[in-house]
């Protein structure tokens, strides 16, 4: 698994026009399309949205920041933030997204709950889980999601929407269907709608498993011109 190359976007359309119908159209009705346009400039956000698409991606704050500014004068737009929080960020984060697709740990979601009760401020969020050994990631263990249960519901006014995961570089195809069902179960045992899984390389097998968010961003934008 990993990024798309720009070969790979142009696979699907010479244009964003081009590349943002095609996606569409290949997601079926119960996946919804996040655009990951970190690294990207907001003129180009906001060409996405003038053709229709909402949902962003975003995992730098400061960057983030920056872009809602530029665009503060276009269509509202849903912001969702799926890079690792630091703890420290907590109340910026919450004041600029209204969804949370990284939230790795019980300490953090219940930081983020204290400072959305004091902001008045009723955010989704999604619980990343690991489920497969990865030292570049971050998250919760299955059983420890599990053993959470009921413990969701208590977390108002935060909205526990489902699950994220990342696969692990290195999985095959079938590898990594096997562990997007596996977080399709785990949400489903929950009683949680939503499992945020899928990426430009590996967003196939993910629909296939029951994603309901996936997270393109070179295949529909192309290769990141902002560095961090």
């Amino acid at each position: 698994m990993g990024a798309a190359s720009p070969a790979a976007a142009e696979s699907y359309g010479s244009t964003l026009a081009e590349r943002l119908e095609a996606l569409k159209l290949a997601l079926p009705p119960t996946t919804r399309l996040l655009a990951v346009s970190k690294g990207h400039p907001a003129d180009l956000v906001r060409q996405a949205a003038a053709l229709g698409q909402r949902s962003f991606g975003e995992s730098r704050l400061q960057e983030a920041i920056a872009k809602q500014e530029q665009l503060a004068d276009g269509p509202d737009l849903d912001w969702h933030f799926i890079g690792r929080l630091q703890a420290n960020k907590a109340r910026a984060v919450l004041r600029r997204f209204g969804t949370i697709h990284s939230v790795d740990s019980l300490a953090l979601a219940e930081r983020l709950q204290r400072i959305a009760a004091e902001e008045g401020l009723a955010p989704g969020i999604l619980l990343q889980v690991k489920f497969r050994a990865d030292p570049a990631k971050t998250g919760f263990d299955p059983a420890e999601v599990r053993a959470l249960g009921a413990e969701l519901g208590r977390l108002e006014p935060l909205r526990c929407l489902g699950l994220m995961t990342i696969a692990p570089l290195g999985l095959t195809p079938e590898a990594r269907l096997e562990l997007f069902r596996e977080c399709r179960d785990l949400a489903d045992a929950l009683g949680l709608p939503d499992c945020s899984m899928g990426m430009s390389g590996d967003w196939h097998e993910a629909i296939a498993a029951g994603s309901t968010w996936v997270r393109l961003g070179s295949v529909l934008f192309g290769s990141r011109p902002i560095q961090p």
